[in-house]
Parts: structure tokens; sequence; C-alpha cells
């Protein structure tokens, strides 16, 4: 299968609300993983380093490509003072898998009329949209998510609600809707984290989960915001 053609919309928001998910796929991905097994980590987990399980490990991982996508290749802001730099344009970006909307400020932030026809051309293809924080709140606008269940930073629900009363507004941890679970929706940016762990753990095998998110020594909560035990714990 090709690889998963992963799309950042490059909007202003809070630099963990999307350094976070996409790290959690960067870490249970082909490279990262092939890195691991070549320098020997983990073997403690597995009968043997020549052991099939072992070996097949970034075979079994995940094929992503990031793009990083703006209306111009010129750095965007984001909190704490970093900035990033584009890797393609609204123009010219491939045709995405899943586009990933993380949270600005709502009080200072209206997504451009250019960003606003690129998630509903998107959307309009059938392909799949994350959101953590506020960037639920900020692509409502757009109608994309009108008739879905979804959530924003639970802190600007009320401001959601009467933004965009036609979305079913929650205060959950985060929420999957839409015809074949189309959106992924997410509360505050460490609950993207867990949405994306959760992503991971219902497409990928267990061992994969389990190198990634111990890589970054990071243990995601469930629906309920407690701690989710894994069979691996167990």
């Amino acid at each position: 299968m090709p690889p998963i053609q992963f799309g950042i919309l490059l909007i202003p928001f809070q630099t963990l609300d999307v350094a976070g998910p996409t790290d959690i796929l960067s870490s249970t991905s082909k490279p990262y993983l092939e890195a691991f097994t070549k320098a020997g980590l983990f073997t403690q987990y597995y009968t043997s380093p020549t052991s099939p399980a072992y070996l097949s490990i970034p075979a079994r991982a995940i094929d992503i490509e990031f793009h990083h996508i703006a209306e111009t290749l010129s750095p965007v802001p984001l909190t704490s003072g970093f900035r990033v730099l584009p890797t393609t344009t609204c123009d010219d970006a491939p045709d995405l898998d899943y586009l990933l909307i993380g949270g600005p400020d709502p009080a200072t932030y209206t997504l451009s009329e250019r960003f606003a026809e690129y998630v509903k051309e998107h959307v309009k293809k059938g392909k799949g949209v994350f959101t953590t924080c506020t960037g639920g709140l900020i692509i409502a606008p757009t109608g994309v998510l009108d008739g879905v269940k979804a959530t924003t930073n639970h802190v600007c629900l009320e401001m959601a609600r009467a933004l965009r009363p036609q979305v079913e507004w929650v205060g959950e941890q985060w929420v999957v809707d839409g015809r074949g679970g189309q959106f992924w929706t997410a509360g505050g940016a460490c609950a993207g984290m867990d949405m994306f762990a959760q992503w991971v753990k219902e497409r990928y095998d267990a061992d994969i989960v389990r190198l990634g998110l111990e890589s970054l020594d990071f243990r995601p909560r469930g629906l309920d915001g407690k701690a989710v035990v894994h069979e691996w714990e167990v």
C-alpha cells in the first residue's frame, strides 16, 4: 500500500496541538522503528533479536508522509516563539488521506477564505479530518461539522455552541463521528495525544503501539480521562 498522506494546516496553532499528535505517528512509523530495530533497542520484549516478530517491526509500522500546508511558503508563527516552514501550499499539496487542524486563539484568529475552501474540498472527498483543541471551533463556520458530534477545548464549548449551533458540541475527551468515522475531534492539546494514540491502537499491532508510546514515555488516557491500561501492562 502507498504511504499515508498526512497534512497539517499551518495556522498559528498551539505548538503541542500538532507536535504531540504527529510525534505519536512519527514514533510508530517505519523510519523511526527501523532505526530502533537496527540499534537493537526493545529486544527485551522479544524472544530474540532475530525472531520474525522483531525483524518485522518496520514492515508493520506506519508508512506515512507529512505535509505542512500553508497559503504561501513563508514561515508561520506558533506559540512559544516557534516558527514552522511550510513544505507545500494549498494549491500544490498532494491528495491527502488525512488533514489535521490544531487550535489557534479563537479570539484573534479566523480561518481565511482559502483555508476554508481547502478544508471543505478535503471533506467533500470523504477524507479524514482530525482537530485538536480549538481546531474544531475554528473550522466549524465552514459548515463541515454541521450535524456532527464534535468537541473542542472545553473552556471554549459555550463559545463554540454560540458560534455554530448546527454542530452537536460535547464535553468529551475526544469524539469520533461522521460517515465511516471521518471526523476525529479532541479537547485540549493533551487530549489530542490521547486521541491519536487510540487511532494508532485501532489500526496497528499492539507491539507497534507499545514501542511508539514507550519511546515517548507517554501513557495515554481513555475517554474517561483516566490512564489506559494496555494489554502489555497487565
